[in-house]
C-alpha cells in the first residue's frame, strides 16, 4: 500500500462534472476529487480487505440478531414504537441496497473497523464511478476493487420482489452532494427497471385522510429511498406514522439498519467478539482500559467526524468540531486504531457493501487523524 503521484488529466474538472461530481472542488479551493495522486495496492492486500469486509458484514447480521433476540433496543436508543418495525423489516429479510465500513488498514495486518455508515453513506458516486473512468483514462492495464455499480443493479432487481408496485422516490435534503449522490441511484435503479422519481425529503408529507405518504400533488408514496439518517425521520412530525403495520411505505435502506448505523453497535461487536483479528476494544460505559493507551470518544449517531475526540498518551486532545445535532444520544469509547501517515495523509478506507457483499473501496484521506467532511477523495489501483 502505497501513496503514489500521477499525472492529472487535463481539463480533469469538466471530466469529471459530465460523471455527476460536481463538488470536486470546496469553496475554499481546497480539492475534494484528488487528481493526481492515487493508493496502489497488491492484490493481496485486496483479497485481506475483501476478506474482513465479508468477515464484518457477517459478525454485524449476527450483532443484529442478537439484539432482537435479547431486545436490547435501550441501547441504542430505539424508540419503543420502531421496535416493532424494526423487527417485522429483519423478519421480512428486506434487501439493504449498500453500506460502508470504514477500515484502518496500514497495508500489513488485519484491516480494524472504524465504524459502519450503514444507513445514509455517501462518497458512492465517486467510488463507483468516477474513480473507474480515472482508471481507464489513465491506468487502462491496472485494475481496481470496484464492483459496486454492477452488484447495485443487481440488488434493485432483487428489491423488486419486495417493493410495492409503484415508483420509487429517491429522497434528499437541499445540498449537491445528497442530490448527486441520490441522481446516481436512481439511475442504477432505472438500469433495473424500477421507475422513480426524485424530491426533497422536506416534500414528503402525511395525509391524515388517507392515511398513507404523499408528494406535494397529493400522490401517495409507497415506496422510498431516503438518504436522510433514520433517527431524524422518527423525531419528524410524521415519525409516528413509519410504526405503523401494515406499513404505509416501504423504505431503503431497511428499518432495521437503524441498529448498524448507530455506534453502539461497536461496543456490541466487541463483546460479542473480543479479540477479533478486525475489531478494535469498544464500551459504552467510559473507556475502561483504554484510558492509559488511549482512545476515541464519537457520539453514538455523529456523522463526518463530527463531536469526535482522540485522547492520546501523552499528547493534547484531539477534537473534531462541535455540531450540537450529535451527543446527547451518549457516546462510545473504541481504541484508538492505525491508520498510516503517508506523505503526511491519513487515509480511512471506506469498503462498500452492496446487497451484502462486498463491492468495492473508495479512500478519503485527511491531513489530520480524524476524517471529517473537508477529507478528500483519493483514487485507487491495483498492481497486478
Amino acid at each position: 500500500m502505497q501513496r503514489v503521484t500521477l499525472r492529472q488529466r487535463d481539463g480533469w474538472q469538466q471530466t469529471v462534472e459530465a460523471q455527476g461530481l460536481l463538488f470536486h472542488t470546496h469553496e475554499d479551493g481546497r480539492p475534494y476529487w484528488k487528481e493526481g495522486v492515487a493508493y496502489q495496492f497488491a492484490p493481496a492486500q485486496i483479497e485481506t480487505l475483501e476478506s474482513a469486509t465479508a468477515a464484518l458484514q457477517a459478525l454485524c447480521l449476527q450483532a443484529v440478531e442478537h439484539v432482537l433476540a435479547q431486545r436490547r433496543f435501550r441501547e441504542f436508543g430505539i424508540p419503543d414504537f420502531m421496535i416493532p418495525v424494526i423487527e417485522a423489516s429483519w423478519e421480512q429479510d428486506e434487501v439493504s441496497l449498500v453500506g460502508r465500513f470504514d477500515l484502518a488498514y496500514e497495508g500489513q495486518g488485519p484491516p480494524k473497523l472504524l465504524e459502519y455508515n450503514a444507513d445514509t453513506p455517501t462518497s458512492l458516486l465517486e467510488a463507483a464511478v468516477v474513480q473507474w473512468f480515472w482508471l481507464q483514462d489513465l491506468l487502462p492495464h491496472r485494475d481496481q476493487f470496484n464492483s459496486i455499480h454492477e452488484r447495485l443493479v443487481e440488488a434493485w432487481k432483487r428489491a423488486k420482489g419486495f417493493l410495492p408496485i409503484a415508483p420509487v422516490a429517491f429522497l434528499h435534503q437541499d445540498a449537491e452532494e445528497d442530490i448527486q449522490t441520490v441522481a446516481y441511484l436512481r439511475d442504477t435503479a432505472d438500469k433495473a427497471g424500477v421507475p422513480s422519481l426524485q424530491m426533497f425529503i422536506e416534500d414528503l408529507g402525511w395525509d391524515e385522510a388517507r392515511n398513507l405518504f404523499v408528494d406535494l400533488d397529493g400522490h401517495p408514496i409507497s415506496a422510498a429511498f431516503k438518504l436522510y439518517p433514520w433517527e431524524f425521520m422518527v423525531k419528524d412530525a410524521f415519525g409516528q406514522h413509519l410504526a405503523q403495520l401494515p406499513r404505509p411505505c416501504t423504505f431503503l435502506e431497511p428499518p432495521w439498519k437503524m441498529l448498524l448505523s448507530n455506534k453502539a453497535i461497536l461496543a456490541l461487536l466487541w463483546e460479542l467478539n473480543p479479540g477479533h483479528e478486525n475489531l478494535l476494544p469498544a464500551y459504552l460505559d467510559g473507556p475502561r482500559e483504554l484510558a492509559g493507551s488511549g482512545y476515541a470518544q464519537k457520539p453514538l449517531l455523529g456523522r463526518e467526524g463530527a463531536n469526535v475526540s482522540l485522547h492520546r498518551p501523552g499528547q493534547p486532545t484531539l477534537s473534531a468540531p462541535l455540531q450540537p445535532a450529535y451527543g446527547a444520544e451518549g457516546y462510545v469509547f473504541q481504541g484508538l486504531a492505525p491508520i498510516p501517515c503517508l506523505d503526511g495523509h491519513y487515509p480511512v478506507l471506506g469498503s462498500w457493501v452492496v446487497d451484502g457483499e462486498p463491492a468495492g473501496m473508495g479512500i478519503r484521506e485527511s491531513e489530520e487523524p480524524i476524517t471529517g467532511n473537508s477529507s478528500a477523495f483519493v483514487p485507487h489501483f491495483i498492481l497486478s
